[in-house]
């Protein structure tokens, strides 16, 4: 069966290091925690705030042994006036027997903020 698998992050600046380097260490948590191979993965959304553009966050997956192959996009957010700024939003749709209790969603930085009720342990 299917199951979405959410992830958020931010960055202190508009910078592609930066964009990259939380990228990559939000998707590695989520893989992780959820005990995830580039095989369970149909497809990945990759959200950005409009203040972000200095890089596409999709290449942080690039850099990953076994990721080629999976279908991953980039989009804006929706700019809803007083939303968290400089956030990075993943969707993961994996390929699991888990049930949605049993789903670790991450949350990294400032993006804590967006979902308290799904964050485990705080960073």
């Amino acid at each position: 069966m299917t199951r979405g698998l959410r992830g958020a992050t931010s960055v202190l600046n508009n910078e592609e290091g930066q964009i990259i380097a939380n990228t990559k260490a939000l998707f590695e948590e989520m893989v992780n925690e959820n005990d995830i191979e580039a095989n369970d993965v149909s497809h990945v959304f990759i959200s950005v705030t409009k203040d972000l553009n200095a890089a596409f966050p999709a290449k942080a997956l690039r850099e990953l042994p076994g990721y080629t192959f999976v279908p991953v996009m980039c989009m804006t957010e929706i700019d809803v006036p007083g939303s968290l700024p400089n956030c990075i939003r993943i969707m993961m749709v994996i390929n699991t027997e888990k049930d949605q209790q049993s789903i670790k969603h991450i949350f990294h930085n400032e993006a804590v903020k967006l979902r308290p009720d799904l964050v485990k342990n705080k960073r």
